[in-house]
């Protein structure tokens, strides 16, 4: 699993960087299908920066090795097309990671806001400032009110949202980043800010955030958990947005995410007990990725497209766009019989059934792709 790859490697002075919510259940595996990030993706980045070789079975039934040692081994980047291809293109038997060295020294800074707009205006100045901490989470009273009452966090009362920001790096580094950090906090309405003391306090702040998904259950009966990316200038907007959608629909959403980079992961609360509630909700969380798309996002960041996410792929991408990557998947599966069905939102070009268009596919009549 993610952590076990830490805790095995910690002693030695490393660590796996990429750090999903899940990571003490996760598998590097499943990492790699869906190019998971986690809360410290905004310095570190995703599973793909940190993938250096896999060992592939194809859907012929080939082992194919992709990658290696090398720091920069030669031809394409066939590594970067498999990971986040959510098993579209074989299975993976091994990988190979990049470890990346324990850090010098680690801050960690809870900050409470009266709202998510002076908390999205602390991130934006962090930022500005040409500080780019390790991490920068944010949580909205609703998720804070369900953290209190999973693992009593104990975050500032009365905060309408907060942010978790970590710091890490050489300490004369550190020293100065964590200034900038507090003076932006202060500058843009925090009413109250703590550093971790020790790594007990640490991993209490943490605890609130890590466990918010799971948390969500101490007040809603069942929840959809959304991913979508927009620019982080935008999240004051998209998230009056958000709430303003909630209320037309009569459908909370708890609102919890990698603040520094934009991914959101709203949560749509219902109860399926409730005549309509499932189908409002799934309503909601679609218009939630429809406002990503408007304001210049993305409808996944590390969660994927899945099946459930498909139909809004056209909605981000032209045919020309949904054509070129099938042809890529067709190189891999012409068959399409590795996790078929899955990303597109109907099957396209190598035969999978129901087929989708009649007579030569465009790009082969254009000598711009083979069906093989």
């Amino acid at each position: 699993m993610n952590l076990g790859l830490t805790r095995a490697t910690t002693p030695d002075g490393y660590y796996f960087a990429p750090d999903p919510s899940s990571q003490s259940v996760c598998s590097i595996g499943g990492n790699v299908a869906e190019n998971a990030g986690g809360a410290h993706c905004l310095k570190y980045g995703f599973t793909t920066n940190h993938v250096v070789g896999l060992d592939l079975v194809t859907p012929g039934g080939d082992l194919v090795k992709i990658g290696g040692k090398a720091p920069d081994p030669p031809g394409y980047d066939l590594l970067g097309v498999l990971v986040g291809s959510e098993g579209t293109l074989g299975i993976v038997t091994e990988i190979t990671v990049r470890l990346t060295r324990l850090p010098q020294e680690v801050q960690t800074v809870l900050a409470g806001f009266r709202s998510t707009d002076d908390a999205g205006a602390a991130t934006s100045a962090i930022i500005a400032a040409g500080v780019i901490p390790a991490a920068i989470e944010m949580m909205d009273a609703l998720t804070i009110e369900a953290a209190e009452k999973a693992v009593a966090c104990g975050y500032p009362d009365g905060a309408g949202a907060v942010l978790v920001v970590e710091l890490d790096g050489a300490a004369a580094d550190v020293t100065g980043e964590l200034a900038e950090v507090l003076r932006h906090c202060e500058a843009n309405g925090a009413f109250e800010t703590r550093i971790a003391a020790d790594d007990v306090e640490r991993a209490l702040i943490w605890k609130g955030r890590k466990s918010a998904f799971a948390a969500v259950g101490q007040i809603s009966p069942d929840y959809i958990v959304q991913d979508g990316v927009i620019p982080r200038t935008a999240l004051p907007q998209v998230l009056r947005q958000i709430a303003a959608l909630s209320a037309e629909r009569g459908v909370r959403v708890a609102n919890v995410f990698h603040a520094g980079d934009g991914n959101l992961h709203p949560l749509v609360l219902f109860d399926d007990a409730e005549e309509g509630a499932a189908e409002r909700a799934e309503e909601v969380a679609g218009g939630i990725l429809e406002l990503c798309i408007a304001n210049g996002g993305s409808i996944t960041g590390e969660h994927g497209v899945g099946s459930d996410k498909a139909r809004y792929m056209p909605k981000m991408f032209t045919e020309e766009d949904l054509d070129t990557m099938q042809a890529v998947r067709c190189a891999f599966d012409p068959e399409g019989i590795s996790n078929p069905g899955k990303v597109f939102p109907t099957p396209r070009l190598c035969g999978e059934r129901p087929g989708r268009r009649q007579g030569v596919h465009p790009l082969s009549e254009a000598g711009l792709a083979e069906v093989f």
